[in-house]
């Protein structure tokens, strides 16, 4: 089997400002491969559009930075932030930034849309997803086979959310057109639906999990934040969360995307031998919105999804495919070609 691969894109949606949660903002990367020494913070531009700078599944995104890792690859590297991992791919595929950190799944969606797209470094392989039904609908929604009728909170319509919504509902006997996908976004705007009946049941991440719970706002439905999780609801290894360009873009800067994976993969052979209180305290202090200990705990919640290498796990690209033909037409009769989605070329490089 082939180890590179590409593709990935989506239509543009400009309906959120992009909005800078780092370095400075300058226009894009630079085309070149080399400038800036290491360390100086001056080195070759990326811009990177995450779908949730502080939501825990991608929480190597902002890490790498906090740990330096690109300043010491000699990368300027600025993050960016949209609230659903949609969005972040429609940045990526606007020319907006040169990279995106979002769901895999992607890929394959696109591919069927003409887009190259393919993911370089996998963070995941499980969908570190909650499936959560709000406290006053406990008893009426014991499981997915429960969602006819339902209004069902996602981060944004088309995101992965969505995506795995919809597979559980069809797996579980329910069509995707017997139920409301709502677009609630994540944290205050998921947690404020769940509680005014604006959904009655929602797919979430941590640290949004945590504290649906600690405020006893509802409870979990499916935890897919493990490989057993993922194994149990979707059959399989689903690798997720990942740093995923524009195949023709990595063909031309393949010494750009070799540091950013030795960054990446750095972070998370790191991550693996460290703590969540460890971990925690390296991320910016407003990620734990006053309440260091729930947030220490959310990541360790959270972690079990994280590869140690960036490597695709076996067969996730299958379950990933098996998963989006089971609800998507676009991708239901296509021959998606699963090795033009990923490439661990650059991460079994990593230094």
């Amino acid at each position: 089997m082939r180890k590179t691969a590409r593709y990935a894109s989506l239509a543009v949606s400009g309906l959120l400002a992009l909005s800078s949660l780092t370095a400075c903002a300058n226009d894009a990367a630079s085309s070149t491969s080399a400038g800036g020494s290491k360390g100086d913070g001056k080195g070759t531009k990326v811009k990177i559009m995450v779908g949730g700078l502080d939501k825990v599944i991608y929480m190597p995104a902002m890490l790498t930075q906090r740990l330096g890792y690109f300043d010491s690859e000699g990368l300027d590297v600025e993050l960016l932030s949209e609230p659903a991992g949609v969005q972040a791919e429609t940045a990526l595929v606007s020319g907006q930034v040169q990279g995106a950190v979002g769901f895999y799944d992607h890929t394959l969606d696109l591919q069927t849309k003409g887009k190259a797209v393919e993911s370089v470094v996998q963070f995941s392989h499980a969908p570190g997803e909650v499936e959560v039904v709000a406290a006053k609908k406990a008893g009426d929604v014991t499981s997915p086979k429960d969602f006819k009728g339902r209004k069902l909170g996602v981060t944004g319509l088309g995101s992965s959310t969505d995506f795995l919504t919809k597979y559980l509902a069809v797996k579980n006997g329910v069509d995707v057109s017997e139920f409301t996908p709502v677009a609630v976004g994540a944290g205050p705007t998921f947690i404020a639906a769940l509680q005014q009946g604006s959904i009655d049941a929602g797919m979430t991440t941590d640290p949004t999990v945590a504290t649906i719970l600690d405020k006893k706002a509802g409870k979990i439905l499916l935890d897919m934040r493990t490989p057993e999780g993922s194994q149990e609801a979707l059959g399989g290894p689903y690798p997720s969360s990942s740093l995923y360009m524009q195949t023709d873009w990595v063909n031309g800067h393949k010494e750009t995307v070799q540091k950013l994976a030795n960054a990446f993969v750095r972070t998370l052979k790191w991550m693996s031998t460290h703590s969540a209180s460890e971990i925690a305290a390296k991320m910016p202090a407003d990620y734990s919105q006053g309440d260091k200990a729930l947030y220490a705990e959310a990541i360790k919640s959270t972690l079990p999804m994280f590869t140690k290498d960036g490597v695709m796990p076996a067969n996730g690209p299958e379950t990933v495919e098996k998963v989006l033909k089971a609800f998507n037409p676009n991708i239901k009769n296509v021959k998606v070609d699963l090795e033009k989605t990923y490439t661990t070329e650059f991460v079994e490089a990593a230094e």
